[in-house]
Formats: C-alpha cells, sequence, structure tokens
C-alpha cells in the first residue's frame, strides 16, 4: 500500500469518525478523504527558517550548529485539522441552531 492510499485510508476514518461512525456513507468518505490527500499533496510546503535567525541579537558565536529539525509530518498520528472536517450541507453536533428572538419585558 503506498504512502497516498494510508493517507486516504486515515482521512476517510477520521471523516467516518466525526460524524459518528455511520453505516453506508462509505463511498462518500473515501471519496472526500482522497480530495482532502490531493488537496494536501498540492499544498506548497512550508519554507525552511533561515539558519541562525533566532540567535542572531543574543551575542551567539556565528559558527553555533544549527538547531535539530522536528521529526517529520508522516510520524504525527492524526493531524489536528482533520477531526474538524464536516462535509458540505451537515451540521456538526456541537453547532446548535441560532436562539429564537427575546421578547421584550413587560413594564
Amino acid at each position: 500500500m503506498s504512502t497516498d492510499d494510508k493517507r486516504i485510508r486515515e482521512f476517510a476514518y477520521q471523516i467516518w469518525e466525526s460524524e459518528g461512525k455511520p453505516e453506508g456513507h462509505e463511498a462518500r468518505h473515501w471519496e472526500m478523504a482522497r480530495k482532502l490527500a490531493e488537496a494536501e499533496a498540492l499544498a506548497p510546503k512550508k519554507a525552511p527558517k533561515a539558519a541562525g535567525s533566532k540567535t542572531a541579537g543574543k551575542g551567539t558565536d556565528s559558527k553555533a550548529p544549527a538547531a535539530k529539525p522536528k521529526a517529520p509530518a508522516a510520524a504525527k498520528a492524526k493531524p489536528a485539522g482533520a477531526a474538524k472536517v464536516v462535509p458540505p450541507g451537515e451540521k456538526s453536533r456541537r453547532e446548535k441552531s441560532p436562539a429564537p428572538p427575546r421578547k421584550p419585558p413587560a413594564n
């Protein structure tokens, strides 16, 4: 299984969980997951920060070793924003309908 297939599977599972684990919506979840994975692959990567930019004003030696790079994104278990996916036209469980207008107090 390719990395892309694994990512699509992760997205589909997260969508399924976020919708309350409904039955019979597999095709829709897979299609949404495939689109999310494609968008993620096409998104521009963040540019690396210039080495030494954090220490420039601190008076440290310019030959100091650079900071260790962070772990790759693939090492993360789940992306933070993925659980918030709500299909168009569907309300999330946390959304509430607007409150009815209040009546003015009787005098």
